[in-house]
């Protein structure tokens, strides 16, 4: 096992240019001389939103790159608008660190970016997965819950509304979340990460009017994670979200060759959180 400094510790934060003149910050670590992961943030999410355990276990066998997106908190520039735009960001991102093989990890809002990445750019993501997230363009789907939608659209959220969205109301989940929220202060505590009100609006807005990539899924011919499985598509899901419903998970799932889908019985949107060393493990497992 690599002794790189983890997220959790003192990983230094680094910067680097973009094409036109941005500045991206992000940090590197984890076991060197390995085909990099490179992680895509959920909605409102910052390099400093991931739960130090989600990074820091893969780390002990792969490199893992997290990033702050295209103009938001500690990367300069314009935030961009539409998924494709993210995805172009997140390659200037990544041609800039000269990366010609990577996977790429996204969650929520990020793992469809993630997706737009390797359609993008699918000589250069040999594996792709999917959290809380799907392709989209699934019809018929139920309203997500009115508290749900209206804690999703509030200018600020916090701890209460980060368990309500991310975790089942039950004891035991509300004290995953907990824990959950202690690991993340970590780093926040210092850095006071945010995204600011307007540019949740404009996530916001894109996240609404993005037509998904449901018609493109058959253009992925690498292996993806919509759950984690060597040579197949991962995608991973909690079964009680109050964000995104499982369905389109799941009908991600048979598109791409060899797909799988996670759906713990027991979480919601932020399964990852409630469950950081069964994801991690599942990573692992999916990754070379």
């Amino acid at each position: 096992m690599s002794a790189s400094p983890c997220l959790a510790g003192p990983a230094e934060t680094r910067h680097t240019g973009g094409p036109g003149g941005e500045r991206f910050a992000y940090r590197r670590f984890g076991r060197a001389g390995t085909t990099p992961l490179v992680t895509h943030p959920r909605l409102r999410g910052t390099m400093d939103h991931w739960d130090p355990k989600l990074p820091d276990l893969p780390a002990a066998e792969r490199e893992v790159v997290v990033c702050d997106s295209h103009g938001l908190t500690a990367s300069t520039g314009t935030p961009v608008g539409a998924i494709e735009e993210m995805a172009e960001g997140s390659l200037a991102f990544i041609r800039s660190l000269e990366l010609t093989g990577l996977d790429v990890l996204g969650r929520s809002l990020g793992g469809t970016v993630a997706q737009g990445v390797a359609l993008a750019a699918p000589g250069r993501v040999p594996r792709l997965m999917v959290a809380g997230s799907s392709a989209g363009g699934a019809p018929c789907l139920p309203a997500p819950p009115t508290r749900g939608r209206q804690t999703v659209g509030k200018p600020v959220n916090d701890d209460e509304d980060f368990l309500h969205l991310l975790f089942p109301e039950a004891e035991e989940a509300r004290a995953a979340g907990l824990a959950s929220l202690s690991r993340l202060g970590h780093r926040l505590k210092t850095s006071g990460a945010v995204i600011g009100p307007d540019a949740v609006r404009g996530q916001s807005q894109t996240i609404g009017t993005f037509k998904g990539f449901g018609e493109r899924q058959e253009e992925f011919t690498l292996p993806a994670l919509v759950a984690l499985v060597a040579n197949g598509a991962h995608g991973a899901h909690g079964a009680h979200g109050v964000m995104i419903h499982s369905y389109p998970a799941y009908a991600m799932s048979q598109r791409p060759p060899n797909a799988k889908v996670i759906l713990p019985s027991d979480a919601g949107h932020g399964f990852p959180f409630r469950h950081p060393e069964d994801f991690a493990h599942e990573v692992s497992r999916f990754l070379p």
